[in-house]
């Protein structure tokens, strides 16, 4: 018993540190465990959650596949409970709130590093490829985003009528389309090519612009409009539609 109450007071101490570095300094010097170790105290604040911060570390690798994690993973870890994930869930979600907020109503295309900042944060880790589009109004701004497919995404998996559907819903004018590639290499397969190929033509049908599309990889991303790809499919919709 007298053990354990010693047991209990250094550990406190100990949070009591971890938080104090935190008020004074922010996460500047801090490992990825000891992050997690101080989301997990939010809600345990009388246990020693260094070693199920650790092994949260060991099971997944990575920080971001941490927060990435569903509840079912990450209490499947030693020393995790439903209780004790909400300062992992919390941040998360706050985070992408607080990015997301930051981009709405502004002007996307000229916005380039917080559109990258917001899609990238979402969808880096993502171990699915996930199909997010962003809708504009007619002065670029962001009125909202939604994922509309996920899985493997092939030409046959994305369906234009569906992303023209959407944005006629949210009454856009144009469209930005972002992707992941879990594997981490955002080189762009024939399918991606194919499938924004698809959607470009079917919304200029409709009279609404694309005017990226974003495949996410490893702290890097393909621009569609970057390399020339949407402005060419443009020029062939053209074509095709004076008769060439």
């Amino acid at each position: 018993m007298e053990m354990d109450r010693e047991k209990e007071h250094k550990g406190a101490g100990h949070r009591k540190r971890l938080r104090e570095r935190f008020l004074i300094s922010g996460l500047s010097g801090f490992q990825d465990y000891e992050v997690i170790e101080l989301l997990l105290t939010l809600a345990t604040p009388r246990k020693d959650c260094k070693d199920a911060a650790k092994e949260l570390m060991k099971r997944f690798k990575t920080l971001p596949a941490v927060f990435e994690a569903s509840p079912r993973e990450l209490c499947e870890v030693k020393g995790i409970g439903p209780n004790n994930i909400l300062g992992i869930r919390l941040i998360r979600d706050a985070a992408d709130r607080y990015l997301a907020k930051k981009l709405l109503k502004k002007d996307a295309i000229h916005n380039a590093k917080e559109l990258f900042d917001y899609l990238y944060y979402h969808m880096k880790d993502k171990r699915r490829e996930c199909f997010k589009v962003l809708f504009l109004d007619a002065r670029n701004r962001v009125i909202s985003d939604r994922t509309l497919f996920e899985g493997t995404l092939s030409s046959s998996a994305v369906y234009p009528r569906e992303v023209v559907q959407a944005a006629l819903e949210q009454n856009a004018a144009a469209l930005i389309f972002a992707h992941n590639h879990p594997s981490g290499d955002p080189s762009p397969s024939p399918d991606d090519v194919a499938i924004t190929r698809q959607l470009v033509f079917a919304c200029r049908v409709m009279g609404i612009t694309v005017h990226e599309h974003l495949v996410i990889g490893d702290n890097q991303y393909f621009s569609f409009a970057d390399r020339g790809y949407i402005a060419e499919m443009n020029r062939e919709f053209d074509r095709q539609g004076q008769g060439e």
